[in-house]
Protein backbone atom coordinates (compact mmCIF):
# COMPACT_ATOMS: atom_id res chain seq x y z
CA UNK A 1 0.00 0.00 0.00
CA UNK A 2 1.17 3.52 -0.86
CA UNK A 3 0.05 6.57 1.04
CA UNK A 4 0.62 10.12 1.23
CA UNK A 5 0.72 11.46 4.44
CA UNK A 6 0.30 15.37 5.42
CA UNK A 7 2.47 15.71 8.44
CA UNK A 8 1.93 19.04 10.36
CA UNK A 9 4.05 18.99 13.23
CA UNK A 10 3.36 22.08 14.88
CA UNK A 11 4.65 23.81 17.88
CA UNK A 12 6.17 22.75 21.15
CA UNK A 13 6.17 19.30 21.81
CA UNK A 14 4.62 18.69 18.22
CA UNK A 15 7.83 18.11 16.73
CA UNK A 16 9.41 15.67 18.79
CA UNK A 17 6.53 13.22 19.35
CA UNK A 18 5.22 13.28 15.77
CA UNK A 19 8.90 12.19 15.16
CA UNK A 20 8.58 9.12 16.91
CA UNK A 21 4.81 8.24 15.35
CA UNK A 22 6.54 8.54 12.40
CA UNK A 23 9.27 6.31 13.08
CA UNK A 24 6.58 3.85 14.24
CA UNK A 25 4.76 4.38 10.75
CA UNK A 26 7.98 3.62 9.24
CA UNK A 27 8.18 0.61 11.29
CA UNK A 28 5.22 -0.68 9.90
CA UNK A 29 6.23 -0.20 6.18
CA UNK A 30 8.94 -1.86 6.59
CA UNK A 31 7.59 -5.13 7.94
CA UNK A 32 4.55 -5.41 6.37
CA UNK A 33 6.16 -3.97 2.91
CA UNK A 34 4.01 -0.41 2.86
CA UNK A 35 5.19 2.60 1.66
CA UNK A 36 4.44 6.18 3.71
CA UNK A 37 5.35 9.51 2.05
CA UNK A 38 5.79 12.05 3.97
CA UNK A 39 4.56 15.79 3.10
CA UNK A 40 5.31 18.36 5.86
CA UNK A 41 3.18 21.66 6.13
CA UNK A 42 3.38 24.58 8.39
CA UNK A 43 0.73 25.18 10.98
CA UNK A 44 0.03 27.12 14.56
CA UNK A 45 2.61 29.84 15.91
CA UNK A 46 5.13 28.57 13.68
CA UNK A 47 3.25 29.28 10.60
CA UNK A 48 2.76 32.53 11.81
CA UNK A 49 6.40 33.87 12.56
CA UNK A 50 7.07 32.56 9.32
CA UNK A 51 4.40 33.42 7.11
CA UNK A 52 1.64 35.88 9.20
CA UNK A 53 -0.86 33.32 8.65
CA UNK A 54 -1.80 30.21 11.63
CA UNK A 55 -2.57 27.74 8.10
CA UNK A 56 -1.35 29.00 5.22
CA UNK A 57 -3.01 28.40 2.25
CA UNK A 58 -0.19 25.50 0.61
CA UNK A 59 -0.73 23.75 4.17
CA UNK A 60 -4.26 23.84 3.29
CA UNK A 61 -3.97 22.81 -0.37
CA UNK A 62 -1.29 19.71 0.88
CA UNK A 63 -3.75 18.47 3.29
CA UNK A 64 -6.46 18.29 0.29
CA UNK A 65 -4.01 16.46 -1.77
CA UNK A 66 -2.73 13.31 0.71
CA UNK A 67 -4.61 10.53 1.85
CA UNK A 68 -4.43 12.03 5.61
CA UNK A 69 -2.82 14.31 8.34
CA UNK A 70 -0.55 13.56 11.11
CA UNK A 71 -1.00 16.25 13.22
CA UNK A 72 1.62 17.25 16.32
CA UNK A 73 -0.01 20.01 18.58
CA UNK A 74 -0.07 23.91 18.18
CA UNK A 75 0.32 26.93 20.76
CA UNK A 76 2.94 29.03 22.46
CA UNK A 77 3.12 31.53 25.52
CA UNK A 78 4.63 34.47 23.06
CA UNK A 79 0.55 34.18 21.44
CA UNK A 80 -1.22 32.05 24.95
CA UNK A 81 -0.49 34.82 27.09
CA UNK A 82 -1.12 38.16 24.96
CA UNK A 83 -5.09 38.72 25.22
CA UNK A 84 -4.46 41.65 22.59
CA UNK A 85 -3.15 39.32 20.07
CA UNK A 86 -5.63 39.28 16.42
CA UNK A 87 -3.76 35.79 15.28
CA UNK A 88 -3.59 33.05 17.04
CA UNK A 89 -2.17 29.72 16.50
CA UNK A 90 -5.36 28.16 17.37
CA UNK A 91 -7.22 29.67 14.55
CA UNK A 92 -5.09 27.38 12.21
CA UNK A 93 -6.18 24.67 14.07
CA UNK A 94 -10.62 25.66 13.92
CA UNK A 95 -9.99 26.72 10.12
CA UNK A 96 -8.19 23.25 9.33
CA UNK A 97 -11.35 21.51 10.47
CA UNK A 98 -13.55 23.68 9.32
CA UNK A 99 -12.04 23.84 5.50
CA UNK A 100 -11.71 19.70 5.74
CA UNK A 101 -14.77 19.20 7.09
CA UNK A 102 -13.74 17.24 10.31
CA UNK A 103 -16.75 17.50 12.00
CA UNK A 104 -16.16 14.20 14.62
CA UNK A 105 -13.50 14.31 16.63
CA UNK A 106 -13.08 10.28 18.10
CA UNK A 107 -10.96 10.12 21.25
CA UNK A 108 -11.21 6.16 22.99
CA UNK A 109 -9.78 6.06 26.22
CA UNK A 110 -8.41 2.55 27.56
CA UNK A 111 -6.67 1.82 31.24
CA UNK A 112 -3.89 -0.37 31.05
CA UNK A 113 -3.15 -2.47 34.07
CA UNK A 114 0.33 -1.67 34.96
CA UNK A 115 -0.62 1.86 35.07
CA UNK A 116 -3.72 1.48 37.16
CA UNK A 117 -1.54 3.31 39.97
CA UNK A 118 -0.46 6.21 38.44
CA UNK A 119 -3.65 7.58 37.71
CA UNK A 120 -5.09 10.18 41.25
CA UNK A 121 -8.16 7.83 41.19
CA UNK A 122 -8.48 4.38 43.09
CA UNK A 123 -7.52 1.57 41.34
CA UNK A 124 -11.27 0.01 41.66
CA UNK A 125 -12.65 2.73 40.50
CA UNK A 126 -10.83 2.55 36.87
CA UNK A 127 -9.96 -0.99 36.53
CA UNK A 128 -11.64 -2.01 33.08
CA UNK A 129 -12.74 1.29 31.74
CA UNK A 130 -13.20 1.55 28.60
CA UNK A 131 -15.30 4.12 26.64
CA UNK A 132 -15.01 6.59 23.63
CA UNK A 133 -15.96 10.08 23.03
CA UNK A 134 -17.30 11.40 20.21
CA UNK A 135 -17.05 15.42 20.24
CA UNK A 136 -18.59 17.57 17.38
CA UNK A 137 -16.12 19.17 16.02
CA UNK A 138 -16.91 22.16 13.48
CA UNK A 139 -20.05 24.04 15.57
CA UNK A 140 -21.11 25.33 18.39
CA UNK A 141 -19.36 28.56 20.47
CA UNK A 142 -15.74 28.08 19.03
CA UNK A 143 -17.29 28.84 15.76
CA UNK A 144 -20.43 30.94 16.69
CA UNK A 145 -20.09 34.46 16.17
CA UNK A 146 -17.96 36.32 18.41
CA UNK A 147 -18.16 39.80 19.62
CA UNK A 148 -16.52 42.94 21.12
CA UNK A 149 -17.87 46.36 22.29
CA UNK A 150 -16.02 49.65 21.38
CA UNK A 151 -15.09 50.39 24.89
CA UNK A 152 -13.96 46.45 25.56
CA UNK A 153 -16.24 45.87 28.60
CA UNK A 154 -19.07 43.17 26.87
CA UNK A 155 -18.03 39.82 24.85
CA UNK A 156 -20.09 38.17 23.35
CA UNK A 157 -20.07 34.12 21.74
CA UNK A 158 -22.53 32.74 19.89
CA UNK A 159 -23.16 28.72 20.06
CA UNK A 160 -25.31 27.78 17.59
CA UNK A 161 -26.27 23.92 15.98
CA UNK A 162 -28.00 22.57 13.11
CA UNK A 163 -30.09 19.25 12.81
CA UNK A 164 -27.64 18.75 10.33
CA UNK A 165 -24.81 19.34 11.92
CA UNK A 166 -25.83 17.25 15.26
CA UNK A 167 -27.55 14.31 13.21
CA UNK A 168 -24.10 13.59 11.52
CA UNK A 169 -22.25 12.99 13.85
CA UNK A 170 -24.86 11.83 16.39
CA UNK A 171 -25.39 8.68 13.49
CA UNK A 172 -21.27 8.02 13.36
CA UNK A 173 -21.56 7.38 17.72
CA UNK A 174 -25.25 4.98 17.30
CA UNK A 175 -23.41 3.31 15.12
CA UNK A 176 -20.46 2.41 16.88
CA UNK A 177 -22.30 1.77 19.81
CA UNK A 178 -24.33 -0.88 18.01
CA UNK A 179 -21.13 -2.88 17.40
CA UNK A 180 -19.89 -2.74 20.53
CA UNK A 181 -20.56 -5.29 23.42
CA UNK A 182 -22.44 -2.69 26.12
CA UNK A 183 -24.20 -1.17 23.28
CA UNK A 184 -24.79 2.31 25.45
CA UNK A 185 -24.79 5.90 24.37
CA UNK A 186 -24.46 8.44 26.81
CA UNK A 187 -25.53 12.00 25.20
CA UNK A 188 -23.43 14.92 27.64
CA UNK A 189 -25.56 18.51 27.43
CA UNK A 190 -26.89 21.28 29.52
CA UNK A 191 -30.56 20.63 28.66
CA UNK A 192 -32.00 21.89 31.84
CA UNK A 193 -30.49 25.80 30.36
CA UNK A 194 -29.52 25.45 26.60
CA UNK A 195 -31.23 25.90 23.71
CA UNK A 196 -29.01 24.03 21.54
CA UNK A 197 -28.46 21.10 24.37
CA UNK A 198 -32.50 20.58 24.00
CA UNK A 199 -32.29 20.33 20.44
CA UNK A 200 -29.17 18.14 20.58
CA UNK A 201 -31.58 15.74 22.89
CA UNK A 202 -34.42 16.16 20.18
CA UNK A 203 -32.13 14.68 18.12
CA UNK A 204 -30.44 11.86 19.89
CA UNK A 205 -34.25 10.69 20.54
CA UNK A 206 -35.16 10.65 17.08
CA UNK A 207 -31.97 8.99 15.87
CA UNK A 208 -32.59 6.51 18.82
CA UNK A 209 -35.96 5.06 16.96
CA UNK A 210 -33.53 3.77 14.18
CA UNK A 211 -31.11 2.03 16.88
CA UNK A 212 -33.18 0.25 18.88
CA UNK A 213 -30.35 -2.10 20.04
CA UNK A 214 -28.58 0.95 21.91
CA UNK A 215 -29.56 2.19 25.24
CA UNK A 216 -29.64 5.78 25.53
CA UNK A 217 -29.18 8.01 28.03
CA UNK A 218 -28.56 11.52 29.09
CA UNK A 219 -26.41 13.41 31.53
CA UNK A 220 -26.14 17.17 32.08
CA UNK A 221 -22.48 18.15 31.74
CA UNK A 222 -21.68 18.98 35.10
CA UNK A 223 -23.04 15.63 36.30
CA UNK A 224 -20.92 14.09 33.83
CA UNK A 225 -18.05 15.62 35.14
CA UNK A 226 -18.99 14.09 38.65
CA UNK A 227 -19.48 10.69 37.31
CA UNK A 228 -16.39 10.87 35.03
CA UNK A 229 -14.46 10.63 38.37
CA UNK A 230 -17.31 9.18 40.54
CA UNK A 231 -17.73 6.18 38.81
CA UNK A 232 -16.35 6.12 34.21
CA UNK A 233 -17.16 2.45 34.41
CA UNK A 234 -20.50 3.44 33.27
CA UNK A 235 -19.75 5.07 30.23
CA UNK A 236 -19.43 3.28 26.70
CA UNK A 237 -20.03 5.35 24.19
CA UNK A 238 -20.65 9.37 24.90
CA UNK A 239 -21.64 11.83 22.24
CA UNK A 240 -21.40 15.91 22.84
CA UNK A 241 -20.93 19.21 21.47
CA UNK A 242 -17.85 20.60 20.81
CA UNK A 243 -16.56 22.54 24.17
CA UNK A 244 -18.03 20.19 26.29
CA UNK A 245 -16.37 17.26 24.57
CA UNK A 246 -13.09 19.68 24.95
CA UNK A 247 -13.25 19.78 28.22
CA UNK A 248 -14.92 16.32 29.48
CA UNK A 249 -12.36 14.41 27.38
CA UNK A 250 -9.22 16.03 29.02
CA UNK A 251 -10.55 15.35 32.14
CA UNK A 252 -10.94 11.84 30.95
CA UNK A 253 -7.35 11.84 30.12
CA UNK A 254 -6.54 11.42 34.01
CA UNK A 255 -8.34 8.34 34.16
CA UNK A 256 -5.65 6.81 32.34
CA UNK A 257 -2.78 8.60 34.19
CA UNK A 258 -1.73 10.99 31.62
CA UNK A 259 -3.16 13.13 29.17
CA UNK A 260 0.48 11.60 26.97
CA UNK A 261 -1.80 8.15 26.53
CA UNK A 262 -4.75 9.50 24.77
CA UNK A 263 -5.01 9.71 20.87
CA UNK A 264 -7.70 10.98 18.94
CA UNK A 265 -9.14 11.24 15.08
CA UNK A 266 -10.59 14.28 13.09
CA UNK A 267 -12.85 12.68 10.53
CA UNK A 268 -15.16 14.11 7.92
CA UNK A 269 -16.74 12.96 4.55
CA UNK A 270 -13.88 13.22 2.64
CA UNK A 271 -10.31 13.92 4.88
CA UNK A 272 -9.29 12.71 8.16
CA UNK A 273 -6.79 14.02 10.68
CA UNK A 274 -5.03 11.86 13.67
CA UNK A 275 -3.85 13.67 16.58
CA UNK A 276 -2.58 13.52 20.50
CA UNK A 277 -5.42 15.36 22.55
CA UNK A 278 -2.62 17.11 24.68
CA UNK A 279 -1.47 20.73 23.67
CA UNK A 280 1.54 21.87 22.80
CA UNK A 281 3.65 21.81 26.19
CA UNK A 282 6.09 24.48 25.35
CA UNK A 283 7.75 24.27 28.91
CA UNK A 284 9.12 20.86 27.75
CA UNK A 285 10.29 21.60 24.11
CA UNK A 286 13.13 20.19 22.90
CA UNK A 287 13.91 18.61 26.21
CA UNK A 288 13.23 15.40 24.91
CA UNK A 289 10.67 14.49 27.78
CA UNK A 290 7.23 14.39 26.27
CA UNK A 291 5.52 11.26 26.18
CA UNK A 292 4.96 10.07 22.46
CA UNK A 293 1.91 7.55 23.39
CA UNK A 294 -0.55 9.72 22.40
CA UNK A 295 0.76 10.66 18.77
CA UNK A 296 1.79 7.20 18.46
CA UNK A 297 -1.83 5.30 19.04
CA UNK A 298 -3.45 7.83 17.01
CA UNK A 299 -0.84 6.91 14.12
CA UNK A 300 -2.63 3.25 14.97
CA UNK A 301 -6.00 4.71 14.18
CA UNK A 302 -4.65 6.20 11.10
CA UNK A 303 -3.83 2.55 10.21
CA UNK A 304 -7.13 1.55 10.99
CA UNK A 305 -8.59 4.03 8.70
CA UNK A 306 -6.78 2.77 5.90
CA UNK A 307 -7.89 0.02 6.67
CA UNK A 308 -4.54 -1.89 7.86
CA UNK A 309 -6.29 -3.67 10.95
CA UNK A 310 -3.49 -6.30 11.27
CA UNK A 311 -0.65 -3.60 11.49
CA UNK A 312 -2.91 -0.81 13.93
CA UNK A 313 -3.18 -3.75 16.29
CA UNK A 314 0.42 -5.01 16.19
CA UNK A 315 1.48 -0.67 17.17
CA UNK A 316 -0.94 -1.04 20.12
CA UNK A 317 0.22 -4.70 21.30
CA UNK A 318 3.73 -2.95 20.62
CA UNK A 319 2.53 0.07 22.98
CA UNK A 320 1.38 -2.52 25.74
CA UNK A 321 4.46 -4.45 25.98
CA UNK A 322 6.62 -0.66 26.52
CA UNK A 323 3.90 0.37 28.92
CA UNK A 324 4.51 -3.28 30.86
CA UNK A 325 8.17 -3.36 31.07
CA UNK A 326 8.54 0.46 32.20
CA UNK A 327 9.95 1.90 28.87
CA UNK A 328 7.73 5.30 29.94
CA UNK A 329 8.84 9.31 29.70
CA UNK A 330 8.91 11.05 33.39
CA UNK A 331 5.15 11.71 33.50
CA UNK A 332 4.74 8.43 33.79
CA UNK A 333 7.49 7.37 36.08
CA UNK A 334 9.69 10.31 37.10
CA UNK A 335 12.57 7.82 38.30
CA UNK A 336 13.51 5.99 35.06
CA UNK A 337 15.86 7.33 32.56
CA UNK A 338 13.68 7.08 29.27
CA UNK A 339 13.29 9.71 26.87
CA UNK A 340 10.69 10.65 24.41
CA UNK A 341 12.63 9.50 21.63
CA UNK A 342 14.14 6.26 23.79
CA UNK A 343 10.24 5.33 23.95
CA UNK A 344 9.42 5.19 20.20
CA UNK A 345 12.94 3.04 19.26
CA UNK A 346 11.69 0.53 21.68
CA UNK A 347 7.91 0.66 20.60
CA UNK A 348 9.19 0.47 16.86
CA UNK A 349 11.80 -2.18 17.83
CA UNK A 350 9.02 -4.14 19.34
CA UNK A 351 6.86 -3.93 16.08
CA UNK A 352 9.59 -5.34 14.32
CA UNK A 353 11.23 -7.65 16.73
CA UNK A 354 8.17 -8.81 18.41
CA UNK A 355 8.95 -12.15 19.81
CA UNK A 356 12.09 -11.19 21.43
CA UNK A 357 11.48 -11.00 25.50
CA UNK A 358 14.91 -8.92 26.79
CA UNK A 359 15.87 -5.25 25.78
CA UNK A 360 18.94 -3.69 26.55
CA UNK A 361 18.05 -0.62 28.61
CA UNK A 362 21.53 1.39 27.46
CA UNK A 363 20.78 0.95 23.95
CA UNK A 364 17.44 2.24 23.98
CA UNK A 365 18.69 5.64 24.88
CA UNK A 366 21.63 5.45 22.59
CA UNK A 367 18.89 4.70 19.80
CA UNK A 368 20.35 1.24 18.87
CA UNK A 369 18.88 -1.83 19.20
CA UNK A 370 16.74 -2.66 22.15
CA UNK A 371 17.02 -6.58 21.47
CA UNK A 372 19.99 -8.18 23.08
Amino acid sequence: MIKKIAVLSGDGIGPEVTRQAIKILDAVAGKYGHKFEYREGLVGAIAIDQTGNPLPYETLDLCKNTDAILFGAIGTPKYDNDPNAIIRPEQGLLKLRKEMGLFANIRPLTTYKSLLGKSNLKEEVITGVDFIIYRELTGGIYFGEKKLSDDGNYAEDICGYSSEEIDRIIKLAFEFASKRDRKKLTLIDKANVLETSRLWRKRVRIMAEKFPEVAVSFLFVDNAAMQMILNPKQFDVIVTENMFGDIISDQASVISGSIGLLASASIGYKYSMFEPIHGSYPEASGMNIANPIASILSAAMMLEHFGLFIEAKVVREAVEVCIDKGILTPDLNKTNEFSTTSVGNFIAETILNPEENFFNKENINLGNSTII
